[in-house]
């Protein structure tokens, strides 16, 4: 897995240090973890490009003076009309720890489904899923290029063995469906040749 590194700076805890980090073209952060203090710092929006605009999990080793920590992006807040990046909050790794995030799916091939005229239907892009630091996956590869039409892969058809996922096993991730062009035509077929009611004697 990629590791993305940030130079952060030191910014003060509360709202006006935050805007002072925005009003200087940076996003305020906070770090955190299990057995580790809350820290407050900066970084410029620019350096988080890597981690907002990506379909993968990354690594963060974020520096700050003679500090170095391993983490993860746990979560980012975006402005509601602008769109950029108001606020990140990261975990600390702790190895032996487990801990529980968000991990984007990635299907891969062609469906033989599709092939023959099916819809595909995605349900899920991504998973959240408890790991150990170590076994942090980037993505979730899932390969489609056996569905059939009338088929879907579920969770309970991953075969990763170091994650667990919260979703339920029968949760449908992707399917191929019957076209609705060719549903309809076979109930208008199916209409047609119901019987007639016999009428009463």
């Amino acid at each position: 897995m990629d590791v993305v590194s940030l130079n952060a700076r030191s910014r003060k805890v509360g709202k006006t240090g935050a805007r002072a980090a925005r009003r200087d073209g940076e996003v305020p952060c906070v770090l955190y973890g299990r057995s580790t203090d809350p820290v407050a710092f900066q970084v410029s929006e620019k350096s988080l490009g890597h981690l907002i605009y990506t379909n993968e999990t990354h690594l963060v080793d974020v520096s700050l003076g003679d500090d170095t920590w391993r983490c993860i992006v746990k979560d980012i807040a975006f402005h509601p009309v602008t769109d950029r990046p108001m606020h990140a909050d990261f975990q600390v790794l702790h190895e032996g720890s487990r801990l529980t995030l968000t991990v984007p799916i990635r299907y891969s091939g062609t469906p033989v489904g599709q092939t023959r005229g099916g819809d595909v239907r995605t349900v899920l892009n991504e998973l959240v899923v408890s790991c150990l630091p170590r076994n942090i996956p980037s993505k979730v590869d899932v390969d489609v290029s056996g569905v059939d039409i009338g088929q879907a892969i579920h969770v309970r058809d991953l075969g990763f063995e170091h994650l667990e996922f919260t979703a339920p096993d029968d949760q449908i991730l992707f399917t191929i469906v019957r076209p609705r062009r060719i549903e309809e035509e076979e109930e208008e077929t199916a209409e047609e040749e119901e019987p007639g009611e016999i009428p009463e004697e």
